[in-house]
């Protein structure tokens, strides 16, 4: 691990009890920096889902990301002073591992495209054409955590 990240921490959290740090990293990253609207970025999913947040030695948000029953990661957010330290690839396989304990086969994402080689270190591969989400081009990608024998 980076000596700089020694003291980052990540923590699975319930929407209700860390909203307000939730929304403090996907409002700056999403909103903010990509200008997706309010009515996109929030919706149901969040209270139901199992949530990551990551916090820096002064316990502030730098980082989240949302994982869905169906086996789905979404909503990864690093903010900028951040990024390229490893802390999403540290997010990824920390979402990656908890889907596995849950015994989910198959784990997708919509990977916005310039985010690919990001997921595809990790092992995920692009399924599908790119389309639009939010005015952003993303693509459906996924990683078989359980390879056949075959």
């Amino acid at each position: 691990m980076l000596p700089h990240l020694k003291n980052i921490k990540i923590t699975h959290v319930q929407w209700h009890d860390a909203e307000k740090l939730l929304r403090v990293v996907r409002t700056v990253v999403f909103i903010d920096e990509q200008q997706i609207p309010n009515n996109l970025e929030w919706d149901d999913l969040d209270a139901t889902a199992q949530h990551l947040l990551v916090t820096n030695d002064a316990h502030e948000p730098i980082a989240c990301a949302r994982l869905l029953q169906n086996g789905s990661v979404g909503r990864m957010a690093v903010l900028k002073a951040w990024r390229g330290l490893g802390v999403g690839s540290m997010m990824l396989k920390e979402a990656i591992e908890m889907h596995q304990q849950q015994g989910i086969q198959m784990i997708t994402l919509s990977a916005q495209v310039h985010a690919i080689p990001f997921y595809e270190k990790a092992g995920f591969e692009v399924i599908g054409q790119p389309y639009l989400d939010a005015d952003i081009q993303h693509v459906d990608m996924r990683l078989m955590t359980v390879k056949n024998a075959y």
